[in-house]
């Protein structure tokens, strides 16, 4: 025990106690790295659960969604301006001359006046709701005939004999400020010409003689709204002259609006043979 205590030996003590101390170390050191050995291998077992060398673990499989088999095109196919088009056939008045149906202003059903018609809504971008007919004091300001823009078409190219031809006029409202347009008869003058080798014969005209006066309709901002008149074939004269009673024949024919301060292109139609 005296050995351990004082070292014997022909160096100084101090040495031996700083191998003694470095002995130790190594030893304490490689009891720790033991240690440290088994628990990491006792995790690792534990961590794979099922025996298998530790995270080893099966790759997530991944299903693939339902693929789309048709194009991206929302829009639908056609060839014809239908600016409000399919709600331009429910208009709910009947113009022309004398054996108006039913719908439209009062007293359209047997004096003889043209004109009477009915309104209807068409969507333009944001859309709009059926036509709103205002009164003739309306706080509304007048739409600009040379900022809306007005159109006109024959709904049908082409009418089956005894079938009425119904014109649409539409006004749109690019501006920002909601505004009200006069589509009477007298305001918005539709005109029909039969078409004979190049050269047009006038058939009718609403303002000839016109079922009311003013018809003032709500144009919102931004949007289009429709009028709707039909036409009952009978040819028409100035100032309710009594017309011809023989009505207008088959052949192609030229349709015209003329509206103050706007020029609005034409269209044409037909009327067919039995």
């Amino acid at each position: 025990m005296g050995s351990l205590r004082n070292p014997v030996g022909p160096l100084p003590s101090s040495i031996y106690w700083r191998r003694r101390v470095v002995a130790l170390l190594l030893l304490a050191l490689l009891a720790l790295l033991l240690a440290w050995a088994v628990s990491s291998g006792d995790s690792g077992a534990g961590a794979s659960g099922d025996g298998k060398p530790g995270g080893a673990q099966p790759a997530p499989s991944i299903t693939p969604g339902p693929s789309s088999s048709g194009t991206a095109i929302s829009e639908q196919p056609g060839g014809r301006d239908e600016s409000g088009g399919s709600d331009s056939d429910n208009g709910d008045g009947i113009g022309g001359s004398a054996g108006a149906g039913a719908g439209g202003d009062a007293g359209a059903g047997g004096d003889g006046k043209n004109g009477d018609s009915g309104t209807g809504g068409a969507a333009n971008g944001g859309g709009a709701g059926p036509a709103e007919r205002v009164p003739a004091g309306s706080s509304l300001p007048d739409c600009d005939s040379g900022a809306v823009g007005l159109t006109v078409r024959s709904v049908k190219t082409a009418y089956a004999p005894g079938e009425r031809p119904r014109f649409e006029l539409a006004v749109h409202n690019p501006s920002a400020v909601t505004c009200k347009a006069d589509l009477g008869p007298t305001r918005a003058v539709l005109t029909v010409s039969a078409i004979n080798d190049g050269e047009n014969d006038k058939v009718w005209s609403s303002k000839d003689c016109p079922a009311g006066g003013s018809l003032l309709l709500k144009v919102p901002a931004g949007r289009t709204v429709n009028h709707t008149v039909d036409w009952d074939r009978r040819r028409s004269a100035p100032r309710c002259a009594t017309p011809s009673p023989i009505t207008a024949s088959p052949g192609s024919y030229l349709l015209e609006l003329a509206f103050p301060g706007a020029s609005v292109a034409p269209a044409s139609f037909r009327l067919e043979t039995d």
